[in-house]
């Protein structure tokens, strides 16, 4: 099988590396690099937590540091407060040489274009961006509760009501974005972020792209979310998510994705033959009607999986959110 042409490690959300060759399978354990969560509740005292800041031009001297959150391989994001209103913003920094010698300036320019056009409250919100001569800087929104990934770790699983409370969540971030032509393409864990309601947001849009009729061919995402047609190096396009969403509920509930190999010698290779056949097994503990949903989003005919209007009035969803058919 012909290696990908694409594809992202699972760390950090703020952080995703921008050299990003084939979907190498990396230990998913948390580093010293994460948000440090224990000084989120000292923030509130001495900033204002984001909002959406006015658009003109802008500069790093706006802006003061609170402290840094993260480090990637070619970018690093910090708590920043801009001086003249107080709101708190993270900011991501990438060189443009670093860009530039991986060509990734292109890839760049698009995640910008999207997420910059992106307004939803389950949606990180990309504010603004600037330059100067050696370096990009994103303005981002700031999620003060830290990792969806980092929290899952830290519970093993999540109860079902507040698993389905993130699928609802996830589910109508994708609708609105499956309406503005956009799919996402690397949904996980490590790319959700948490409000500082403990609400559900998406980021990370470097593998998103708007396609309003066309199918593409580039694989890309994460290992253990690839769909089965990109996995066969066959043409994609909007139920990719359709598909991640599955393997992220069954994640939540379970722990772990659901066609994982990790013990054995190729398990790249095994991992890939599991998703193609769609060897899927749920345990006991998951209740029927959560498996009833994943079963329907996790099918290996693009068209036969759960359309996201039909997640929202799923019994799973709306027992745990009070919504109604």
């Amino acid at each position: 099988m012909p290696p990908p042409v694409g594809g992202s490690p699972r760390n950090h959300p703020y952080q995703r590396s921008l050299i990003l060759s084939g979907l190498t399978r990396q230990n998913r354990t948390s580093t010293n690099n994460s948000i440090n969560n224990s000084n989120s509740d000292n923030v509130a005292p001495y900033y204002q937590l984001s909002r959406a800041l006015t658009p003109r031009q802008w500069c790093l001297d706006d802006f003061e540091l609170a402290r840094p959150l993260g480090k990637g391989q070619f970018g690093r994001v910090y708590l920043m407060r801009e001086r003249q209103s107080g709101y708190v913003v993270a900011m991501k920094m990438m060189l443009k040489a670093e860009l530039l010698k991986f060509n990734m300036q292109h890839q760049l320019r698009r995640e910008i274009e999207i997420q910059s056009n992106l307004k939803h409250k389950h949606i990180l919100r990309l504010d603004t961006f600037f330059h100067d001569k050696t370096r990009v800087f994103l303005v981002l929104e700031y999620a003060p509760q830290g990792e969806m990934y980092k929290k899952l770790r830290k519970v093993s699983r999540f109860p079902e009501w507040q698993a389905s409370k993130y699928v609802y969540e996830m589910t109508t971030a994708l609708l609105y974005l499956h309406r503005k032509h956009v799919i996402h393409r690397d949904i996980k864990p490590e790319n959700l972020l948490l409000g500082s309601h403990g609400e559900l947001k998406i980021s990370d849009f470097g593998w998103s792209v708007h396609a309003p009729k066309s199918r593409r061919t580039t694989i890309c995402g994460t290992l253990d979310y690839l769909p089965p047609e990109m996995v066969e190096g066959r043409e994609h396009s909007s139920p990719v998510d359709l598909w991640s969403l599955g393997v992220l509920c069954y994640e939540f509930l379970v722990g772990k994705p659901p066609f994982e190999v990790l013990d054995d010698e190729d398990g790249l290779e095994s991992t890939y033959k599991k998703i193609a056949s769609v060897d899927l097994s749920i345990p006991d503990y998951v209740s029927n009607e959560a498996k009833d949903l994943i079963v329907k989003l996790l099918r290996y005919n693009p068209d036969q999986r759960l359309v996201l209007e039909r997640v929202l009035l799923h019994p799973w969803i709306t027992r745990h959110n009070g919504t109604s058919k």
